[in-house]
């Protein structure tokens, strides 16, 4: 199958029609690339070096709760506390 190669626009409201008029087609993409087992995630590199690790004690209700929270949206409850944390700390940059 050949990429689709999404067009440069101009702005946002440009790039959301062209997602609405190429959605027929886009969705066949889909389909074919889930029946195939092509689909992968594609998300921005990270840096090469590792990142560093931070320990810190939390309430065991706190943990708990938060893998409830993270359950419920099909993340690991790791993932969903350095979600919020970075949720938190850019408003606080923004605050500021």
């Amino acid at each position: 199958m050949e990429e689709r190669i999404i067009p440069k626009v101009e702005s946002e409201s440009e790039e959301a029609n062209w997602w609405f008029d190429n959605r027929e087609e886009l969705d066949k993409d889909f389909i074919k690339a889930f029946a195939e087992g092509r689909l992968r995630r594609r998300t921005e590199p990270r840096p090469s070096t590792a990142l560093p690790t931070t320990t810190i004690r939390l309430d065991p209700i706190d943990i708990e709760r938060a893998r409830d929270l993270a359950a419920k949206r099909g993340l690991k409850y790791q993932t969903y506390l350095k979600m919020l944390l970075h949720e938190a700390l850019e408003r606080e940059s923004k605050a500021s």
